[in-house]
């Protein structure tokens, strides 16, 4: 039975934009948070890719990969994800081809299939092209051999690319990613950190289905979890009320910046609303160090998941990065 002393550890930044800070200040705060991930020996951190939406500052996921590399040594860093279907194969390749050049062994690539916006921003984003989330197997392939030593009479070479093997995840809220990463052999991360309803049957599905490959010989799982850890129990479901009202906003179509905790959220959200978000983060862990680590450990004997990869929209950068102390604490505690 896994216990937390040998889960992974690693982290995904959305990079929040908060109500009364700019985008440039929650752009210094990704790479200050990559620091601090590296300094208390997470395994990854990974970015988002999300589009037209005035909250999250991680758009030009690759570039600001790049600057996360260019100012950290030895953390590994990569997409959580890349929403393949708003992408050409080759230019992703290109992309993370080139920082794997720059920075051996340090890049991943998470795919995911959903497009990750609205219609209008897709159509944006695509400016006609036709991709769609059926065409996901084939793009996924043609990327990994686009990372691959190139074979006799490949007519298209990744250049950076070719030859870099950059690592390959398959990103994923629903059971069809679960299929493909256990047919391709590729490890499998569930985005239980805002869908967690098909966690346990996606993870059965890919443990069951897992065929060893080039990359993996056995399946590895990683599930989202998202985190508000303060003090006190109190004191967290205070500070989690930013993320409920994050949520409460894209419920009610109207997403906009991070905002500050608030005394009372029953003020805010109506009851359908409430369940809603309670739903939404069925996996969070929310309360005092001991309050979380026994959640953890719940969470851990019931999936059995290789690593934790945690969310944390704590409105104040200061309580939001004692968080990611916190967690480590409880992981070095064992």
């Amino acid at each position: 039975m896994p216990n937390l002393a040998e889960t992974k550890f690693s982290i995904l930044d959305l990079v929040p934009v908060r109500e009364d800070k700019s985008i440039l200040s929650s752009l210094h705060h990704a790479l200050e948070l990559a620091k601090h991930a590296e300094s208390l020996g997470y395994e990854r951190l990974w970015l988002a890719e999300h589009h037209n939406m005035s909250g999250i500052a991680s758009s030009a996921t690759s570039v600001l990969l790049g600057y996360l590399l260019a100012n950290t040594k030895t953390l590994k860093v990569g997409s959580g994800g890349i929403m393949l279907p708003n992408h050409a194969p080759l230019v992703v390749a290109e992309q993370f081809g080139t920082l794997a050049t720059l920075y051996p062994e340090r890049i991943e690539l998470g795919l995911g299939r959903a497009p990750g916006t609205d219609q209008n921003t897709m159509r944006a984003l695509r400016r006609g092209q036709r991709e769609t989330e059926d065409q996901f197997p084939q793009d996924v392939l043609e990327i990994l051999q686009y990372f691959k030593d190139p074979q006799p009479e490949q007519r298209i070479i990744a250049t950076p690319g070719q030859s870099t093997h950059v690592p390959v995840w398959l990103l994923g809220s629903s059971l069809f990613s679960a299929q493909l990463a256990a047919k391709l052999g590729l490890p499998y991360s569930f985005a239980s950190h805002f869908a967690p309803r098909m966690l346990g049957q996606a993870i059965e599905i890919y443990r069951d289905n897992f065929k060893p490959s080039e990359y993996l010989d056995k399946p590895y799982v990683s599930m989202g979890v998202p985190t508000v850890i303060a003090d006190s129990d109190e004191e967290a479901h205070f500070l989690a009320t930013s993320p409920y009202q994050r949520i409460i906003a894209m419920f009610r179509n109207q997403r906009g910046k991070l905002k500050p905790p608030i005394h009372n959220i029953d003020e805010i959200w109506s009851p359908s609303e409430k369940m809603s978000v309670q739903q939404f983060f069925g996996m969070a862990q929310i309360g005092s160090k001991d309050t979380v680590k026994a959640g953890l450990e719940r969470l851990l004997q019931r999936y059995e998941v290789d690593e934790f990869i945690f969310t944390c929209d704590i409105y104040d950068i200061d309580k939001r990065l004692k968080n990611f102390d916190l967690l480590m604490e409880i992981k070095n505690s064992i």
